[in-house]
């Protein structure tokens, strides 16, 4: 017996699922081993639509109490995907996920979108362009703060938030320079307790790899975060 559990449907369960993981294109995260399986990206050209990014997976599970001999990480993504966009934080567009278990082995499927005109925090501010533009940047931040402050008083904590993981879009304004971020890479993210324990570890883990950001920005990103999280608490400078 084989059990499906499929979070997107556009045609029969099992043709979809072949299709999709029959697929190839250039690897972006090579194939490695972890969680007691095997996981990858790679990024998917179409001659008429957008880009799209197939994260593949055999095994790669998580266990909890609830899934005490483990369930792919793909399902687990999938959920905090779908409540974070309720929250209304940017994520990528979901194309199709899905997990298959067969003869004992799981194999599960998550395909988006690509976040069109994004870079990664790490890429901007690798640009000295972005960087020069103060008033950009300091918006950048501000819409960062605001976004990290929304995922975390709502209790979910990324898990693996570095700057990686964090896409920034400028675009002009009647006003000047615009803003959007977003977040990926959520197959760590879970619920937490308290808001203050997922701020801390969210926010500890930033500033130990925040790497090319600037202590005046930091600070900035901290100023603003803070003052939005007033009625959890404050999360000191250093961490």
């Amino acid at each position: 017996m084989s059990s499906l559990i499929a979070l997107a449907k556009t045609e029969p369960l099992s043709s979809t699922f072949e299709r999709w993981w029959q697929a190839r294109g250039e690897w972006v995260e090579a194939p490695n081993q972890r969680r007691g399986g095997e996981s990858g990206v790679q990024r998917l050209h179409s001659k008429t639509g957008p880009l799209f990014y197939l994260k593949r997976q055999t095994g790669h599970l998580y266990r909890s109490w609830l899934h005490p001999l483990g369930r792919p990480t793909v399902l687990r993504e999938l959920h905090v995907m779908r409540a974070l966009a309720a929250l209304g934080i940017r994520v990528p567009t979901l194309v199709y996920g899905a997990a298959q278990q067969q003869a004992g082995q799981w194999r599960a499927l998550l395909v988006t979108e690509a976040l069109d005109g994004f870079v990664s925090l790490e890429q901007w501010y690798a640009s000295a362009a972005q960087q020069d533009d103060t008033q950009l940047n300091r918006c950048m931040l501000q819409q960062l703060a605001a976004m990290l402050s929304r995922l975390h008083r709502a209790g979910w904590q990324h898990g693996c938030l570095y700057p990686k993981h964090i896409f920034i879009k400028s675009h002009a304004t009647v006003d000047g320079g615009g803003v959007e971020v977003a977040l990926l890479d959520l197959e760590k993210s879970r619920r937490r307790l308290f808001s203050r324990s997922a701020s801390r570890r969210d926010m500890g883990q930033l500033f130990r790899h925040r790497d090319g950001m600037p202590t005046a920005d930091w600070h900035v990103l901290l100023e603003a975060y803070n003052r939005s999280m007033a009625t959890v608490g404050a999360v000191s400078h250093e961490l």
